[in-house]
């Protein structure tokens, strides 16, 4: 697997309020997770399909106003509407799927997606590319929001299909100078929320490569972080 920055990071629990004024020679980073909302209602879990099957003939069979006689009625009589419209449902598992085509956004369409980028980006060893989030180093804007928002319109060129998930960050890290690597300096990356809004593809740029991954398969890129995503990402 591709170089991370996971073994520079030291996580720390989210702050209560936030400052954007660093220390002397610490840099402040405004990173994005940019997540897909299912698109597809999830398959019912097969404890949860067995209950209802069990519970229902108890909850008729108790009931004082519909026997079972009556609630079957009611459904034929359900099926024979004119409303009815013939349909075929479109496949819950597409081509991207069966490829395992990371690149794309129509994959896993009952689960959460988040981008991920390979390139180079602030703190990475001796410059070279690694995976990473859409990130930007805080200058002149005019809030760590905003920074967030012009990190992520750098890769995918324009936010009308994105949707930002509150002004303050939900999470941050601070990345320490180690021995293993003096070059790299301190800093702290403040995380925001956006959400794919309307679409099912943008034009991804200024990276050497990207992918839309489950929570599951980010901690792929990240293994050392595992236990500051799974706190930071609810999925």
């Amino acid at each position: 697997m591709r170089r991370t920055l996971t073994s520079l990071a030291r996580s720390l629990p989210p702050a209560r309020g936030l400052s954007t004024s660093a220390s002397e020679g610490e840099q402040i980073v405004a990173s994005v997770l940019f997540e897909r909302l299912p698109v597809v209602v999830p398959k019912i879990d097969p404890v949860v399909y067995a209950f209802h099957e069990f519970s229902l003939p108890l909850e008729t069979a108790i009931s004082p106003k519909i026997s079972r006689r009556d609630l079957q009625k009611i459904r034929r009589e359900l099926g024979k509407g004119d409303y009815q419209i013939d349909y075929t449902p479109a496949p819950r598992i597409t081509e991207a799927d069966k490829n395992n085509d990371r690149r794309s956004l129509n994959r896993a369409l009952d689960r959460r997606l988040y981008l991920l980028l390979y390139g180079t980006t602030y703190g990475a060893p001796d410059g070279k590319p690694v995976w990473h989030f859409p990130e930007k180093v805080y200058g002149s804007e005019e809030t760590l929001r905003k920074c967030a928002e012009s990190a992520l319109e750098s890769v995918i060129g324009d936010l009308s299909h994105t949707y930002f998930v509150g002004n303050a960050p939900f999470a941050h890290m601070v990345i320490q100078r180690t021995e293993n690597a003096p070059d790299i300096p301190s800093f702290k990356r403040f995380f925001f929320k956006s959400q794919v809004i309307a679409t099912n593809k943008y034009d991804i740029r200024k990276c050497n490569d990207h992918v839309w991954v489950t929570k599951a398969e980010l901690l792929e890129y990240f293994p050392e972080q595992a236990e500051f995503l799974n706190k930071m990402i609810i999925s």
